[in-house]
């Protein structure tokens, strides 16, 4: 069941000349149902929406708490439901497709579409029940507010530490590729080493992010800088080859 807003959008975006096809794809809503919309825009009557419980798959809730956490919002709807959105940059299409696929996984049926903005995609789903998923929401800043998991939550991250960590770096975080030349043998030889960093503002999602690394085993050290930022590096070989394996690169 789509909300009058989102259906609204749709047909705006018909509107504007496009066809059944690009909408479906931009908003992740079937043909068939936007085709209905325009024959009837207001949804059917039935029961009040029952409380769906805990997230469908674990796993996915995870990799998408992260992304969360870095660069996801909530914000209240006008009809007693709230709007996730979570910002995944135009340079990286495929970060887009894992949130959208992330978020049907952890509640399946929800709609979910992408919002175009400068140098970035919203994506973007309505629900009532998102705040008591995401109980970290709340007014102003992440920085600015206490943010803790809830045992629940934590038991999630437990169970799979490395989609948590995946989302935090996907969303906060970045793999480079250093470089540094050395004279061997009266030779000049360049060297590559490649490192992963995660900045955050919040003192306590930078903790959780540590936290989870030091369970899985990963060495890291935080960087001297003079922004308020914090910024994680993992730097040893080790470490690297670990998030590699289990995390890699954005593309």
């Amino acid at each position: 069941m789509y909300d009058i807003s989102t259906r609204k959008r749709a047909l705006a975006l018909l509107a504007q000349g496009r066809s059944l096809n690009s909408v479906s794809k931009e908003t992740g809503i079937s043909r068939a149902a936007i085709r209905s919309w325009q024959h009837r825009l207001e949804p059917l009557p039935g029961p009040a929406t029952p409380d769906p419980g805990p997230p469908a798959d674990d796993s996915a809730y995870a990799y998408m708490l992260g992304l969360y956490l870095g660069d996801g919002c909530i914000s209240a709807h006008p009809r007693t439901g709230y709007y996730l959105r979570i910002a995944c940059a135009d340079a990286w299409p495929d970060l887009l497709r894992q949130c959208r696929e992330a978020i049907t996984k952890v509640r399946p049926g929800v709609g979910v579409y992408a919002v175009q903005k400068q140098g970035c995609s919203m994506v973007t789903s309505y629900s009532r029940h998102w705040p008591r998923l995401f109980p970290q929401h709340g007014p102003g800043r992440k920085h600015e507010r206490p943010i803790v998991l809830e045992p629940w939550q934590q038991a999630i991250v437990d169970a799979h530490p490395w989609e948590f960590i995946r989302g935090l770096i996907h969303s906060d975080g970045c793999r480079i590729t250093n470089w540094t030349t050395r004279v061997v043998a009266g030779e000049r030889k360049r060297y590559e080493y490649p490192r992963y960093f995660f900045t955050n503002t919040s003192t306590d999602i930078v903790r959780l992010f540590t936290d989870t690394l030091d369970k899985v085993g990963v060495e890291w050290k935080t960087l001297n800088q003079s922004r308020a930022a914090v910024t994680v590096s993992v730097a040893k070989k080790t470490s690297v080859a670990l998030m590699d394996t289990h995390v890699g690169p954005k593309h």
